[in-house]
Parts: structure tokens; C-alpha cells; sequence
């Protein structure tokens, strides 16, 4: 990298481009002056270039590649190659003497490139491909340590072990090893031991004073204060009912329940289980009464109160069919210390193994054995890792190049090559539009996109047989858009030749062309004409129709109604239809006066003046759309997707034309112009024509054209006694 390289500048999009042509202009990058990139971020997706190559250059994650990410790319490549020139061949495979092996770096990716191949049954070739490292599970698949820090079993040397690695991942968890299967690494395997003597401890607290935690022995206990708990609130409830009752006997009918609260439930096939006979009282409740541990309970809870007589009130009470409040209070102090050692519990996760194997595994020295192994497979990573990074230098040997011709410079696309934000083509209105990018919210995108000032078309894409469906903003840069409408459809094709249903949804409304520009104020005139026609017609049609409906009701009813009066002849109506006539004449004598005073002039001034009243009639449209054409801009469109482009990347009219392109004839083919349905000529310009025709014989005769035409034409020479 020197501060003295000597760059190449082109002109395109009306300002100037860094030429990327040499491995040394890609090696110092980091000298050329951001102000001069043409962008300075893209998104990781969307483009048409790998993305996991865009995901190895964004190293902060962000899901955007950076100037100064792109840089270190660059100097990657460029330092781990012999000759950074071929980055430019945008080769797949690396050979591998190209690897720079003078640099340690790169002596390392060069055994590290010879170990991918022949962990992959290839260690008699002489290049390393895409393929090669695509896959690191494939790499991996059968290597024990490699260098991730995650083991799996296979990486044990006795039974023992192994059986204490599947415990560890039964127990704790997984992490995926760098072969794709599940491993353990040292944050599991130190969760597992830890919690392993966490529960040793804590039994160890228990065994200190067993008659007192344990009075029934540990696994009776275990049982009584399970049966305890699991019917508890109910009974609970059935005293604190008794205890009311004993305190009003008003209001023992409310306690138990009144009738009329079981016709809901009886009315259905009733189980033990059903919800509504659950919530009721375990026992009829009654002052001083003991609770029924069988026989006339409530259904529902049958089997957990012969769980409770016979798992916790035989085992520490004796044998008894009913219990009193008393019993249940003493019940509940008998278990309390093991209530309380058992709210305490550490260890949860591991206790499915039991104590003692537990116990086992914590004297026999398993936890050195797995951080040993764990150690070992670590003591690789640097050989990992450098193992990633062939599988880097591999992708910027094929793509680094073509990305910095879209991002530092946008020389493929001023090129006429396919940029990496073009998405396919869009073929509609007999144009292929190759400005063409994906886009995942048309309203938000066109709030930026509308800037450009490109008239643009958004569209939803499917693909019915696949059920894929995308959205794309087209840009139309050349032809007319009097035939583009919301509805319309056309056919998508993307970079992979896959083809799109494609309809429009949306429209950004802006200039295409200054052919179109010109032609605008006469074909606004003649759809305003054609409108202020069809409004007459519709009024015409109206009033005969509405005359008709008179004539016809009249017929209907003649005898019964009066003949209508004859119309008297309106004096204004005449004087109004006069006025009318001699209007009329007036501006076709002003007309032939104007016509007669051109061709006054000869023939060309007559041209000129036609051509002038065009110009005059079409210029302000024409110049408002060369104003807006010069305006046309790349970067907003690009920005909405997620770019920061650095400069007016313009679109003027004749490369907008390279990007839509227009139907044409192929050369030599031949046209067949007749047209057995064309539609026949109308008959009025023949009227006109004949109609011209005979004013201008009357004005010849009249000798209105004597002073335009030569003496031996005039109608005073040709018939002087007239």
C-alpha cells in the first residue's frame, strides 16, 4: 500500500469513477479517498453475489458490508496471494501456488488448504475449490478435535468416559460440534459438575439429621410428603368449612353446596375427573366433623386422599379412616423439616441420575478427564480457525473483485454488464426493463425511490407452481408510459432465467422520454377532444331518447290529449343561428387569409412556420422533461434499499436507453403490410379533401387568388369578360 499508486479514472453517470483493474489498486484502497467510492454500504442480501462471502466481509454482523470491512478484505486477499492480479479472473477454484506462503499467514492457510483436502479424500490435488470448503461438517465429519472446544463422544478413550460425556449432554444440554454432531463443551461440562455437588451437599445437609428430615426414611418420606402436597389445598379448604360451620351453623346450606348448583352437572355423563365436581368440597362439611379419607368423598378426589391415607397418614399417624383437623396439623408438622430441606434443593438438573451415581462420578475423577479432552480439542483452534479463513481467501479469490466493481466504482453497470442490484428483466409494453431490483415494501421504498425522478413501476411477482412470490421496482427509461397502468401484466425473469408472473401495483409517475414529451400536448388536446365528443353524444343520445319517450307516450294516448301547438319561430334562435354562420365564415376566411398569406412566403417558410407553431406548442412540455431527464438518479432508488451511495450516479437519455430496451424488428426480416381486418379509412378526409377542393375553385373563380398566383393562372386572364 503506497500513498503514491497512480489511479485510473473514467467518466460515466456524469462523474467521475475509480478503474479497479490491478491487484494493486485493490491493495491500496485504503489510500483512495472515500469521497471518491461510489458507495460506501450495501446490504448482505437482495444482491446478486454470494452472500456468504458478503457475510465473511461484514465481520461486526450488522447485515451491512462497510468501506473500511471491504478494505480489510481487500488486504487480506491481496497480502495471502502471490500475485493479487488474480483476483480479476474471478476464479472459483485457488490454486493452491498461489497461496503467498512467504508470510506466516500464509503459510499457514497453505496447511491448512493441504489438510481440508485430505480430510476430504483429496490430498493429491493441486487447487482447492469452493466445493472443497462450502461444507465445514463435510471437513470435519471425521475428525475428533478440531480445535471448536466441543467434544463428542467419539473423542473418549475408555466406555467410562463416554458414558459419562452422554450424561453430561442428557442432562445439561448440546452444542454443535464443528462436524455437525452434538457435543459438549466447558461451559456445559463445568454446569454439570457444579450442579452435581450442589446436590451432593444439599442430601448431605438432609443425611445430617435423618430422623428429622427422613422420619420415615428418605424414599417413604419422599412419598408421604408428595401425597401431602398434592391434596393439600383441598384439604385445607375442608376445614377452614368445618370451621366456619362452627362458627354459624346459618351457614352450613351455602358451605356444602346447594342443590340447585348440581342440575348443571347432572344433566351430562358425568366422570370423576369432570371440572365442575372437582371445584366442590372434598367431604359434606360440618362443625368439629373429620375428614372421610374414603367412602362418602367427593369423587373427584378419591384417589388422592387413599394416597394420603396410605402413603403419608398410616405411615407417620397409624392407621385411621377419617382425620381430624388436629391429626392433619400434626401431619403437617411431622414433614415440615423435610419441606424445608426439600425447598432448598440445588441441583435439579442432574438429580434424574440418582445420588449415588452422582456420588461416583464426583470421586472418580470424571471431571478431569472430560476438561482434559475439552483442553486438547481447544489446543487446535488456531489451526481451526485458520481453516475458516481458507475457505475466505477461497471466496475473495472469486468474488472480491466483481464486488469492488459494484461498490467502489459502478463500472459494470456503465459498462452495460449486469450489476449486483440488478435483479432480472422485466419484460412489458413490448420493452425489457433491465433495471430491475427486489424490494420488500413498495410504499416505504417509493417515499426514498420517487426522488430519482425515473419513472417507476412496482410489481408483485409469483411463481403459482412453487408458491415463491417477491416484489421488484422497474425502472422504464425509455419509450411512452401511456400504456402502463396499476393491472397490467408481464412476465419476470431473474438472474437464474427463472420466469415471474409480474403484475403492477404501483407507479412513481415521471418523464421516460423527450419523444414522449413532445408528443404530449397533442395527445392531451385529442383525448380532451375525444372526451368533450363523447360528453356531447351521451347528451345527444339523451335528449332523442328523452324526444321518443314524448313521441311515443303522445302515440299511446292520441284522442285523448290535445294536438301540440304549432312551434312558433323563435326571432332569437334565428338571429343566434346567424351569428353562428357568420362566425363560422369569418374564421374559414381568417384561415384561407393566414393559409394565403404563408404560401405567400414559398414553400419552405410555409414548412418553417408550420414547424415553429409545433415547436411553440411542444417546447414547454419538451424542456420541463429534459429538466427532469437530466435529474434522473441511481442513488435514491439504491438508498431505499438499504445503499449509501456516495454520488449523483445519473441516468441521462441515452444510457437510460441501454436500460430499456424497445421492440424492434430483427435486420433482414421482412414486413407483410397488408392486413386483411384492418378497420377502413373514414370517409371524412375525402370530405375534406372534395370540400377544399371546391373553396378553392369558387375562390380561383371569384378571383380571390389572383394575387398569389402567377398572370397566366389567374381567373381574370382565363376569362376576361366574366
Amino acid at each position: 500500500m503506497s500513498d503514491a499508486h497512480r489511479w485510473t479514472f473514467f467518466r460515466a453517470g456524469d462523474f467521475d469513477q475509480v478503474k479497479l483493474a490491478s491487484g494493486a489498486d485493490l491493495a491500496n484502497l485504503s489510500a483512495l479517498d472515500q469521497k471518491l467510492w461510489v458507495a460506501l454500504a450495501c446490504p448482505t442480501n437482495g444482491l446478486e453475489i454470494d452472500a456468504r462471502t458478503l457475510a465473511l466481509i461484514d465481520t461486526d454482523k450488522d447485515g451491512r458490508v462497510r468501506a473500511p470491512e471491504l478494505i480489510a478484505a481487500a488486504t487480506f486477499a491481496c497480502n495471502n496471494l502471490k500475485n493479487p492480479d488474480d483476483l480479476f479472473k474471478g476464479e472459483a477454484s485457488l490454486p493452491l501456488a498461489a497461496i503467498n506462503d512467504a508470510l506466516p499467514e500464509g503459510k499457514t492457510l497453505l496447511a491448512s488448504a493441504r489438510r481440508i483436502l485430505a480430510d476430504i479424500g483429496k490430498a493429491d490435488f493441486t487447487s482447492i475449490s469452493l466445493e472443497d470448503v462450502g461444507d465445514p461438517a463435510r471437513i470435519f465429519a471425521d475428525t475428533v478435535f478440531n480445535g471448536d472446544g466441543v467434544i463428542t463422544e467419539t473423542a473418549a478413550e475408555d466406555d467410562a468416559t463416554r458414558a459419562l460425556i452422554r450424561e453430561i449432554a442428557d442432562t445439561i444440554g448440546t452444542v454443535p460440534d464443528r462436524s455437525g454432531k452434538p457435543g459438549i463443551d466447558g461451559t456445559i461440562t463445568d454446569a454439570f459438575f457444579a450442579e452435581a455437588r450442589a446436590y451432593s451437599a444439599w442430601y448431605a445437609r438432609g443425611e445430617e439429621s435423618p430422623a428429622n428430615v427422613f422420619p420415615i426414611g428418605p424414599e417413604r418420606t419422599a412419598s408421604a410428603a408428595a401425597a401431602v402436597a398434592a391434596i393439600k389445598p383441598k384439604v385445607d379448604d375442608y376445614f377452614g368449612r368445618c370451621r366456619l360451620a362452627a362458627f354459624d351453623p346459618r351457614a352450613l346450606p351455602a358451605l356444602n353446596r346447594t342443590p340447585e348448583e348440581y342440575l348443571p352437572i347432572a344433566a351430562v355423563d358425568l366422570t370423576i375427573s369432570v371440572e365442575e365436581v372437582a371445584g366442590f368440597p372434598l367431604a359434606v362439611a360440618g362443625a368439629e366433623r373429620p375428614l372421610p379419607l374414603a367412602g362418602a368423598v367427593n369423587p373427584a378426589h378419591a384417589a388422592a386422599l387413599r394416597t394420603l391415607r396410605d402413603d403419608a397418614v398410616a405411615a407417620l399417624l397409624g392407621p385411621r379412616a377419617e382425620l381430624t383437623e388436629r391429626d392433619w396439623l400434626s401431619l403437617g408438622s411431622k414433614l415440615a423439616p423435610y419441606e424445608a430441606w426439600l425447598a432448598v434443593k440445588e441441583g435439579q438438573r442432574v438429580e434424574k441420575l440418582g445420588l449415588a451415581r452422582l456420588r461416583e462420578i464426583l470421586t472418580s475423577g470424571g471431571a478431569e478427564t472430560v476438561a482434559g479432552l475439552i483442553a486438547r480439542d481447544k489446543a487446535l483452534e488456531a489451526e481451526a480457525t485458520s481453516i475458516d479463513q481458507v475457505e475466505r481467501l477461497v471466496r475473495y479469490h472469486r468474488d472480491l473483485a466483481h464486488l469492488c466493481t459494484n461498490f467502489v466504482s459502478f463500472e459494470d453497470f456503465y459498462d452495460g454488464r449486469l450489476a449486483i442490484f440488478q435483479y432480472g428483466t422485466l419484460y412489458l409494453d413490448q420493452r425489457a426493463c433491465h433495471l430491475c431490483l427486489p424490494v420488500t415494501d413498495a410504499a416505504k421504498h417509493s417515499t426514498m425511490a420517487g426522488l430519482a425522478g425515473a419513472f417507476l413501476a412496482y410489481l408483485d411477482c409469483a411463481r403459482p407452481a412453487t408458491g415463491e412470490k417477491v416484489q421488484i421496482v422497474a425502472a422504464f427509461t425509455a419509450g411512452e408510459s401511456d400504456n402502463l397502468m396499476v393491472g397490467r401484466n408481464g412476465v419476470f425473469y431473474d438472474r437464474q432465467g427463472r420466469d415471474w408472473d409480474a403484475t403492477i401495483t404501483k407507479i412513481v409517475d415521471n418523464p421516460i422520454s423527450l419523444r414522449q414529451a413532445f408528443w404530449a400536448p397533442y395527445k392531451k388536446f385529442v383525448r380532451l377532444l375525444e372526451e368533450q365528443v363523447a360528453k356531447r353524444a351521451a347528451a345527444a343520445d339523451a335528449e332523442s331518447h328523452s324526444t321518443l319517450t314524448v313521441a311515443a307516450t303522445g302515440a299511446a294516448n292520441v284522442g285523448n290529449v290535445k294536438p301540440p301547438e304549432t312551434k312558433k319561430i323563435d326571432v332569437g334562435t334565428v338571429a343566434a343561428l346567424g351569428v353562428a354562420v357568420g362566425a363560422i365564415g369569418a374564421f374559414a376566411t381568417a384561415l384561407i387569409g393566414y393559409a394565403t398569406g404563408l404560401f405567400k412566403m414559398g414553400p419552405l417558410a410555409t414548412l418553417g412556420a408550420f414547424v415553429g407553431i409545433m415547436l411553440l406548442i411542444s417546447m414547454p412540455s419538451v424542456v420541463l422533461a429534459y429538466i427532469k431527464l437530466r435529474k434522473r438518479n441511481l442513488g435514491p432508488i439504491l438508498d431505499a434499499n438499504g445503499w449509501a451511495v456516495n454520488a449523483r450516479a445519473k441516468i441521462n437519455v441515452p444510457f437510460g436507453a441501454t436500460l430499456s430496451s424497445v421492440a424492434k424488428l430483427p435486420r433482414g426480416s421482412r414486413r407483410d403490410t397488408s392486413d386483411r381486418y384492418a378497420e377502413k379509412a373514414p370517409p371524412w378526409k375525402s370530405l375534406l379533401f372534395v370540400g377544399l377542393l371546391l373553396y378553392g375553385a369558387y375562390a380561383w373563380w371569384q378571383g380571390k387568388l389572383d394575387r398569389v398566383l402567377p398572370e397566366p393562372a389567374r381567373s381574370s386572364t382565363i376569362f376576361p369578360g366574366r
